[in-house]
C-alpha cells in the first residue's frame, strides 16, 4: 500500500511558525500588543467578508442541476449554444 505524504499548506506552515515565536515570549505588555493587532486584523477580515453575498436558492439549484447534466454527458459545448442563439 502506498502512502502519500500531505504537506501542510504555506499558510498552516507559517500559522505554526508563528505560533512558535509567540511561545517563547513572556513579556506581557509585548503580547497585550500583539493580541491587539491580532484583534484588529480578525475584525477587518471579518467586515471584509461580511459584504459578500450567498447566491439565491433557485441559482445554486440550477448549477447543480447543470453539474448532474454535465456528468450524464448532457452538456453542450459554448459553441454549440452560440450556434443555436445566434441563428434565432
Amino acid at each position: 500500500m502506498k502512502y502519500q505524504l500531505i504537506m501542510p499548506s504555506s499558510i498552516d506552515h507559517l500559522r505554526n511558525a508563528i505560533i512558535d515565536k509567540l511561545m517563547a515570549i513572556s513579556d506581557k505588555d509585548y503580547l497585550t500588543a500583539l493580541n491587539k493587532l491580532i484583534e484588529t486584523a480578525a475584525a477587518k477580515n471579518s467586515a471584509d467578508n461580511s459584504d459578500k453575498e450567498e447566491l439565491p436558492k433557485h441559482v445554486v439549484e440550477g448549477i447543480k442541476r447543470g453539474q448532474v447534466q454535465l456528468k450524464k454527458g448532457l452538456g453542450k459545448t459554448s459553441e454549440e449554444v452560440f450556434k443555436k442563439y445566434r441563428s434565432r
